[in-house]
């Protein structure tokens, strides 16, 4: 599977990044060039990294989400992660990076009412 990211302006202000796939050494630069992206068009107050559709991440895409992190924080946005999915979620815990993004909950699609 490939990756795609969507981009949007949540109603608060802040930018949403919404990465769809897999996330592995092929294309995890697109992460980082993504949130670059938000950083150079004008400075959001935060950028959220929706990663409820994340169906894969490697040790690579770990690091692309470390560099995006370290990234805004140079010029004072905050990224945090949010929704990420289980598999996404049991990748940070395992690395020891879920309280740096945020202490984000896993997404649980049995909770989601249509």
């Amino acid at each position: 599977m490939t990756l795609s990211i969507t981009t949007s302006t949540l109603a608060d202000g802040a930018v949403e990044v919404s990465p769809r796939g897999e996330i592995d050494v092929e294309n995890a630069y697109e992460i980082r060039e993504a949130v670059a992206a938000q950083l150079s068009a004008g400075s959001p107050a935060r950028i959220e990294l929706n990663m409820r559709h994340v169906t894969f991440i490697d040790s690579v895409g770990i690091s692309a989400l470390v560099a995006a992190f370290q990234l805004a924080g140079v010029s004072d946005v905050k990224l945090v992660v949010t929704r990420p999915s289980r598999f996404a979620h049991r990748q940070l815990w395992v690395t020891g990076l879920l309280g740096l993004f945020g202490n984000p909950q896993p997404f649980d699609e049995e909770t989601v009412t249509a």
